[in-house]
């Protein structure tokens, strides 16, 4: 196990040394900072970002506003696609409504959330909008899949409903939750920058990315692009922790 590890890690190094290499290369080529900067002075932005007194405020915002639209969505998703993987009428209810936030461009409900809201809560409710109907259908297809001989003998010993939701229904819909909330907190967190950049609050990483923009800083654009990836990088790997924690036989 330990020499697994030890190789995908070697191999990740590798992985990332030669996208700097590739990266150094191509701004040499091009030869303008202001259109590729190396990777050695993006660094240099990146700690100067890390410095500065407006990082911490600026990320626990824009976290603040990505968790919020996050967690609204995914308690609201998981008790509609609950409810609508046992009732078909419930199911033929929610589907239009789903498909059509799903099918609706995310720029035009970061325009819409402009025009209703204030700049705090557009992000918000573009997160809610983007990653309820993730977790929703995910959770629908998890219901949906539900082992059907479990059910029929759980009902033939009249086994409690509490003890069937702890031993039937969670440990089956349990993959298909993970699954929604890595796919809606992924691209949650893209979303709520995006929606930051364009509704541009006090403070944000969208905000910082869009003032570096105006003021034609490349190097800080990749700078707070880079602090994007690293903070989506560790929200997953939060979540591979938490799914070892609630499903330890993958383990096995």
């Amino acid at each position: 196990m330990k020499g697994s590890t030890l190789r995908n890690s070697l191999i990740t190094l590798i992985a990332v040394l030669f996208f700097l290499t590739v990266w150094k290369i191509a701004a040499m080529l091009i030869g303008a900072e202001i259109i590729l900067p190396h990777p050695e002075t993006t660094f240099k932005y990146l700690f100067d970002v890390v410095r500065s007194d407006e990082f911490l405020q600026s990320l626990i915002s824009t976290l603040a506003r990505g968790m919020t639209g996050f967690v609204f969505a995914s308690c609201l998703g998981i008790l509609v696609g609950f409810i609508a993987g046992f009732s078909k009428t419930v199911f033929f209810l929610c589907q239009p409504f789903i498909v059509l936030i799903r099918s609706t461009p995310t720029m035009s409900i970061i325009l819409l959330a402009l025009i209703w809201f204030g700049s705090e809560l557009v992000p918000v409710f573009v997160v809610f909008l983007i990653a309820f109907p993730i977790m929703a259908i995910n959770v629908i297809e998890g219901v949906k899949n539900i082992d059907v001989k479990l059910l029929e003998m759980a009902k033939v010993y009249n086994i409690r409903f509490v003890k069937r939701v702890k031993d039937i229904y969670f440990p089956s819909i349990l993959p298909y939750m993970i699954a929604g909330t890595s796919n809606a907190l992924g691209i949650g967190w893209k979303v709520a920058i995006s929606a930051e950049v364009l509704s541009h609050p006090a403070f944000g990483v969208g905000t910082e990315l869009y003032e570096a923009k105006i003021f034609l800083e490349t190097g800080m654009v990749f700078a707070w692009t880079l602090v994007a990836i690293i903070v989506g990088f560790m929200l997953e790997k939060l979540l591979r922790i938490l799914e070892r924690k609630l499903q330890p036989w993958k383990e096995l």
